[in-house]
């Protein structure tokens, strides 16, 4: 049985601050935690699990982890759980930030997230990076905390591929090549569909009702319009961030297939 301690303890980490002052936070879900284990087992500190998932999906992990391990029933989990409907096991991880290394910034492709504050935005975002191979999120502070565990669950564990940063957007595009490019979507830029795009550079997306800041515009060099269709059809306002997102990741590589042998 699961102490109530333990519990309590688990459920302050929906909390940020409980999550910064720990430097821990909580995945759940059988496919979530076996991601992140298999790239960070080393950051497992505890388990809460259902016989079931134990003897099962789970076998494997419980017996290569010295983590801490509660074996629950469902009412337990359900009273220790974070989400509306657990998944047979939650896990607490430290967390896993990475000091951000310029020098692989420089020849890749790169997001970078002005202002993105729904989790679930985010945490698709996180998704979507990992399906098209793009390694490095760089987030502006104001974006949502990627430990949350609403972005945690959002990424259906690709948070485990793909490094996310926090900084100030500005000041890191300062000590960038001369020429770098920075890529934005705006109402006035090119047709994506008529521009080539490099293989490199920092795509920019925006808040999710204002867009792209007014310093972040002045910064991007080359804007990128997503047409709707067809050509002056009434149509919705806008895209979510994260469908944008999708759509602008797949051009790229769209184009850069074509020149790949």
């Amino acid at each position: 049985m699961i102490s109530k301690n333990k519990i309590k303890g688990i459920k302050l980490l929906e909390q940020k601050k409980h999550r910064d002052s720990t430097g821990t936070f909580v995945a759940e879900g059988p496919k979530v935690v076996a991601d992140i284990f298999s790239r960070h087992a080393d950051r497992l500190t505890t388990l809460v699990a259902t016989r079931e998932w134990i003897e099962t999906a789970g076998r494997e992990i419980v017996a290569k982890t010295h983590a801490e391990l509660w074996e629950v029933s469902p009412e337990e989990l359900n009273r220790t759980s974070l989400l509306c409907h657990p998944q047979h096991v939650l896990a607490v991880f430290e967390k896993m930030d990475k000091e951000l290394d310029m020098d692989s910034l420089r020849d890749r492709l790169s997001l970078m997230l002005d202002g993105v504050q729904d989790p679930g935005n985010l945490g698709t975002i996180i998704r979507i990076a990992d399906w098209f191979g793009i390694e490095h999120i760089i987030c502006s502070n104001d974006t949502a905390d990627v430990y949350n565990p609403k972005v945690i669950q959002a990424t259906m564990g690709s948070i485990a591929r793909v490094s996310v940063h926090y900084c100030d957007l500005h000041g890191l595009m300062d000590v960038m090549p001369e020429g770098f490019p920075v890529y934005g979507t705006l109402l006035e830029g090119d047709n994506i569909y008529n521009v080539s795009l490099e293989n490199r550079g920092f795509i920019v997306m925006g808040n999710e009702g204002k867009g792209l800041s007014p310093a972040m515009r002045s910064r991007v060099t080359k804007a990128l319009r997503i047409p709707n269709f067809p050509p002056g059809r009434e149509t919705a306002d806008s895209l979510n961030v994260a469908v944008a997102t999708a759509v602008v990741c797949s051009e790229f590589r769209r184009q850069q297939n074509i020149i790949l042998p």
